[in-house]
């Protein structure tokens, strides 16, 4: 047997054994195999490489919900999809969307472009229907990567606007541990000790925007004055 046939059969069986790990792994039917197949190789990813502990954010079984979260790096949407028991669908700003091959991937999940400078509220208008018709969306309210020793940063209104109109309750979390932090590309590559810290859900009922926007404050923000 030749080198090169030696080389291709370890690269075929360490195919199927990935694919095999990255089904067993997967725990959302995205509807489409290879969006699963993705799911239970993210999962793997941040689990192994990146060590996240295993937990589950704490989302109903059914119905709408608002996931917010500090942002500190370009790992964290991964971070939180392996930890999630449904899918996410994330607001993101609309050059992020943009960005050549990987547009095709965000479509597919079913994340929602902000333009902030021409339509924002054509994103929310998309994720309060996602919402009321009971799927999740993800988002970080301080609207762009923020580090705890960054000067504080107002919030933007965003999750507290669509928890207030849809009434779905705020799931929030911290992220902390990623290597590279304030980078979007570099976290992704460099090994870290990966955390999700989750934080009681926020509910909504009897309380207005502002007062939902201040409770989101406090409880992502460590330094912010509130």
């Amino acid at each position: 047997m030749t080198l090169s046939l030696l080389t291709m059969t370890a690269v075929l069986v360490g195919w199927i054994w990935l694919s095999k790990r990255c089904r067993e792994a997967s725990r959302i039917d995205w509807g489409v195999s290879w969006l699963s197949w993705l799911d239970g190789f993210n999962r793997m990813f941040c689990h192994t490489y990146h060590r996240l502990p295993m937990i589950e954010l704490p989302l109903p079984e059914t119905g709408g919900a608002i996931v917010v979260a500090n942002h500190i790096s370009g790992l964290d949407p991964l971070l939180m999809l392996a930890s999630s028991p449904r899918p996410l669908r994330f607001l993101i700003a609309r050059e992020q969307y943009q960005r050549f091959g990987v547009k095709w991937l965000f479509r597919a999940v079913g994340c929602i472009p902000v333009d902030r400078e021409n339509s924002p509220e054509k994103a929310m208008r998309q994720a309060i229907k996602a919402l009321r018709t009971g799927e999740v969306v993800a988002l970080f309210p301080h609207g762009k990567i923020h580090l705890d020793s960054d000067p504080p940063r107002k919030i933007k209104a965003g999750a507290a606007r669509l928890a207030n109109i849809t009434k779905a309750p705020l799931v929030p979390l911290r992220i902390s541990g990623v290597s590279g932090q304030g980078q979007v590309m570099a976290p992704v590559l460099l090994r870290g000790y990966a955390k999700i810290q989750l934080l009681p859900v926020i509910r909504v009922e009897e309380q207005s925007p502002d007062q939902l926007n201040r409770v989101i404050q406090q409880v992502l923000d460590l330094t912010a004055k509130v």
